[in-house]
Order: C-alpha cells, then structure tokens, then sequence
C-alpha cells in the first residue's frame, strides 16, 4: 500500500474538481481526502495499491471535464492507513 500528497495548481476550483476527485478516487476504492486551499490550489492525499493510486494520479493531471490543471505536485509518504473512507475537507 502507498501514500500520495498531492498539490493541484491551475483553474481547479469553482470546476467541481474536490466533488469529481472524491466521486473518482471512491469507485477506486481509495481512501484520503480532497480539499481546496487559499492559494487557489487543490489539495489530497490519497492512500491505496499502487498501480490504483497511480491511476488516481493520471486522473488528477486531467481532473474534471471544466478544470484546467496546469501542475501536479506530488509527494510520496509512508503509508499509515488512517482513513476508512474519501473525504472532501473544507
């Protein structure tokens, strides 16, 4: 199981991007959170099997059908396994 921080740059909010990421990384049945930050920028962290996560990091580079994702951070972590579900954070 693997562990990704990640930071979502571009027009990402307002385009429904926390609600698809939550829809998306849920039928992955990964686990985590979603949320938006001050800077304009989305934030998540998802946690899962690797080739699932992965998958969920493509997706993130596209996002929703009205985003326009101009950069992905991502940081790998070390797996803790703390969620039981995906969350969107406010």
């Amino acid at each position: 199981m693997v562990r990704a921080h990640v930071i979502i740059d571009g027009r990402v909010q307002g385009v429904f991007f926390r609600y698809s990421t939550q829809q998306e990384a849920t039928s992955l049945g990964l686990k985590g959170w979603v949320k938006n930050r001050r800077d304009g920028q989305v934030e998540a962290v998802f946690e899962g099997d690797e080739p699932t996560v992965e998958k969920m990091l493509k997706w993130c580079h596209q996002g929703p059908p009205h985003a326009v994702v101009s950069k992905v951070d991502v940081t790998r972590e070390d797996y803790e396994g703390e969620f039981d579900r995906f969350d969107i954070r406010y």
